[in-house]
């Protein structure tokens, strides 16, 4: 099935307390238009008698991109670490320091159902800004945030399922955005 959509893109702050981590209420951003995620995995050839032996692959990291109608100051303070003085005004501080964070969303398929997604632990970076002015027709100038994601201390960096598949648990999509997923504990032991 070909996806076809994009919304409910929600962001959880990950907080480490004495070595556990452990994620905020996701906030909604709400407007999103698109979301980029592009997985890097470093690829080593290992050759012996003249050909390709072994093949070794290695998970390096994510670069993430979303775009949205405006990244508002509340966001814009959320993402990137930013204090907000006491007239409201975000000031840049050469100081700051983005925390990290959950990145989930939510994108239509062709056949009406969703694909889940939560990517673990990344950091934002300070948007490009282009300004315009305004001419005869209007002309939208939206607002693209970039980041880099990592995987977790346990290795993972990702969540993601379709609503439609067989193995999906009941209720696994109807709590998505409540919280950040995490896999069950295994209690048949």
């Amino acid at each position: 099935m070909a996806l076809v959509g994009l919304d409910k893109l929600y962001v959880a702050k990950l907080e480490e307390v004495d070595g556990v981590e452990t994620y905020d209420t996701p906030v909604h951003i709400k407007d999103a238009i698109d979301a980029n995620i592009t997985p890097s995995v470093d690829t080593q050839n290992l050759f012996a008698d003249d050909t390709v032996a072994e093949i070794i692959t290695q998970f390096s990291s994510v670069e993430v991109s979303f775009t949205i109608n405006e990244l508002g100051s509340e966001n814009y303070a959320l993402l990137l670490g930013k204090e907000k003085d006491s007239n409201g005004v975000v000031i840049d501080s050469a100081k700051d320091l983005a925390p990290f964070f959950a990145m989930g969303f939510r994108s239509k398929k062709s056949n009406g159902e969703y694909r889940y997604v939560w990517l673990y632990k990344g950091k934002f970076q300070s948007p490009e800004e282009t300004f315009q002015t305004q001419a005869d027709s209007a002309d939208h100038q939206t607002q693209s945030i970039s980041g880099t994601f990592v995987k977790r201390d346990d290795g993972q960096w990702r969540a993601r399922v379709d609503s439609d598949d067989e193995e999906v648990g009941a209720g696994t999509t109807d709590t998505w955005f409540d919280a950040v997923y995490e896999t069950p504990e295994d209690t048949t032991a």
